[in-house]
């Protein structure tokens, strides 16, 4: 696993051993990169269930101007402050090593991102839950992108009960990235 483009491009990363996380393959991060890049430059990144953190330090290597990342477990935690050091991305970066609603009330005050990625264990309901509480925070600035990584097989139309809208769902073998918005924001492309 790598970075894929910007500052750091092409710099390894290390992933924990196990099935405790599951990364992102390099295919699946460009291609959703490739989506996201347009606006990227100077954003607010919130990476949940970050595992490496490949997906925020991708997004700080491009151009975000901040990173969060929150990881409860406490390896993984550590591994993504060793790739952020290792990639020179850390003066741009926080970690929680937390749960992520811990870590979502931890992060209230704070200005709202401009793109939160949550990419949780398949099958828990955990997106739901930190959609919902996404919803009434302040953490999720007006035209923000919500991009959910789940199992092909999941739906998340019952995410409008939340003020969330579909943008667009991009599908790959066996999991999917759903990109929401607030219910009524126009679609960034």
């Amino acid at each position: 696993m790598r970075v894929i483009a910007g500052k750091a491009r092409s710099m390894p990363l290390k992933t924990i051993a196990g099935m405790d996380t599951r990364p992102t393959t390099d295919r699946i991060k460009e291609t959703l990169f490739n989506m996201c890049q347009p606006y990227l430059a100077d954003c607010r990144f919130l990476d949940l269930f970050a595992g490496s953190g490949a997906i925020g330090i991708e997004a700080l290597s491009r151009g975000a101007a901040r990173a969060v990342f929150v990881e409860q477990n406490k390896k993984a935690a550590a591994c993504i402050r060793e790739n952020l050091s290792f990639t020179r991305l850390d003066a741009d970066a926080g970690v929680l090593a937390t749960d992520v609603l811990t870590g979502l009330s931890q992060l209230q005050g704070e200005e709202p991102f401009d793109f939160i990625f949550m990419d949780p264990p398949y099958g828990r309901g955990l997106e739901r839950q930190a959609l919902s509480y996404l919803a009434s925070s302040g953490l999720v600035k007006q035209d923000a992108w919500i991009i959910v990584e789940t199992s092909i097989g999941d739906n998340l139309e019952d995410t409008v009960e939340y003020g969330y809208s579909i943008l667009k769902i991009k599908k790959y073998k066996t999991n999917q990235h759903v990109f929401l918005t607030r219910a009524g924001e126009e679609e960034n492309d």
